[in-house]
């Protein structure tokens, strides 16, 4: 039977969900499920909620052991046909806090900070060398394993997995199972869609929904005119705000509905937070500090549900719709299975470049993750998408190179950044960043 190994375990809600995933999916009951991470409480209690769960659900048929800091990282590792990446370097504090406060007294303002802008960069620049030494370790002792990555920023790292190592990696995220349906849902038109068709490429966070059809009938020209109306009434002063206003708005001026929410979506273009028009956050519904707001809640909410989930020994799950279970149960037993993943273009969009980790759909079964072939892209969303790209794969060169001036290029080319500092100011913002991450940086020359 296969063995999995959990890289970030102490994120107890997610390991829930992938692993009890697991244990409920016959090709994988009778796995060894390696758990590891560097923080021994979070550690423990993961452990105790998935042996309940093993024992309620699987019969305990798993094998579970837990793995604590990085001594132990290689046995965790040893052996595994899957391993899936979860973890933040930093977590809430420091880290997101840095991310978030240090530019804001440059006037730079974000909502999320996980994927571009600043935050992003940094992540990034936290992270990549982490995941560099796990992939060090699985070509030493697991090198046919498939790496899951789930963590963010998720183009940049899983672009950094493939360009710097020989670990075959696949990006995976929310936001494209369900963006056709939730689009439809938010217009009024899911009831009344009975052969629903579509078809998501770009990048992570920033896919297009390139075709939505009812029985071959394109849906778009009344999704546009219904979102035009809900947009119009929503911007007008005391109208009813909505939560999906930005992509409504790029929708209609580009074209086509991207896969990641508003408040997303919003940093990552230059138009919506801007100090010249601070009126635009308010009028475009734009949350400003969110992620640390979400980070404050779940961790507050996470004392509640604690003793709920870790010492519950009567705990069940139900399978969700997480890729991770699907993905092992298919090389497993060949069965193909369809997923929307982050690999490189190798080809697969023709009018992104080749250094691009792009988010297509993808073909699974005993051989593994394969990209399919897509085409080019309508050419203003590729141009979209090349913006967000060019911090990406500068991000990526800095991780690798270890050079400051990369950092400073990567600043430089990131849509929001660049629209609201001067030069000199992204500069001294990103020194001051360098400093306070501290520890969580390698040394840059």
């Amino acid at each position: 039977m296969p063995k999995i190994a959990f890289m970030g375990a102490g994120s107890t809600i997610f390991a829930k969900n992938v692993i009890g995933d697991v244990m409920l999916t016959p090709a994988l009951r009778e796995s060894e499920i390696a758990l590891y991470d560097i923080d021994g409480a979070r550690l423990r209690e993961s452990k105790m909620m998935l042996d309940n769960l093993n024992r309620n659900t699987n019969r305990g048929r798993a094998k579970i052991k837990g793995y604590l800091g990085a001594k132990n990282r290689k046995k965790a590792l040893k052996g595994a046909d899957y391993v899936v990446n979860a973890i933040q370097v930093g977590g809430y504090e420091p880290s997101t806090v840095i991310d978030f406060e240090i530019p804001k007294k440059y006037g730079l303002r974000q909502t999320i900070a996980d994927t571009l802008g600043i935050g992003g960069i940094f992540r990034a620049l936290r992270t990549i060398p982490v995941m560099l030494d796990f992939a060090r370790d699985m070509e030493a002792v697991c090198p046919e394993a498939w790496m899951l990555n789930y963590s963010n920023p998720m183009a940049m790292l899983t672009g950094a997995m493939l360009r710097a190592s020989a670990v075959k990696t696949v990006g995976l995220c929310h936001s494209v199972q369900g963006c056709a349906r939730g689009l439809l849902r938010q217009v009024g038109l899911l009831d009344s869609v009975k052969k629903l068709r579509w078809q998501i490429a770009g990048i992570n966070h920033q896919g297009w929904l390139i075709e939505i059809t009812d029985g071959g009938k394109d849906l778009y020209p009344e999704i546009k005119k219904r979102a035009r109306k809900m947009n119009a009434e929503a911007r007008r002063k005391g109208g009813k705000k909505h939560h999906d206003m930005v992509r409504f708005e790029v929708m209609l001026r580009f074209g086509y509905y991207v896969t990641e929410s508003s408040e997303h979506s919003a940093e990552y273009m230059p138009y919506w937070i801007k100090r010249l028009y601070p009126e635009l956050v308010e009028e475009f519904n734009i949350p400003l500090d969110e992620y640390p707001r979400r980070c404050v809640s779940q961790i507050e909410a996470w004392k509640a549900r604690k003793k709920e989930l870790v010492h519950n020994r009567k705990l069940t799950h139900e399978r969700t719709h997480e890729y991770a279970s699907s993905i092992m149960e298919s090389m497993e037993t060949d069965v193909p299975y369809k997923i929307g993943g982050s690999v490189m273009n190798t080809g697969i969009i023709p009018n992104l470049p080749a250094k691009a980790c792009v988010e297509v759909p993808c073909l699974v079964d005993r051989n593994g993750v394969q990209g399919v072939y897509v085409g080019d892209l309508p050419e203003q969303c590729a141009a979209l998408n090349h913006t967000n790209i060019n911090v990406q794969i500068m991000t990526i060169e800095a991780a690798l190179t270890r050079k400051k001036e990369a950092i400073y290029q990567a600043a430089l080319l990131d849509p929001h950044t660049s629209a609201e500092l001067s030069i000199d100011d992204t500069i001294k913002l990103c020194n001051e960043l360098i400093r306070a991450h501290g520890k969580y940086l390698p040394k840059y020359r």
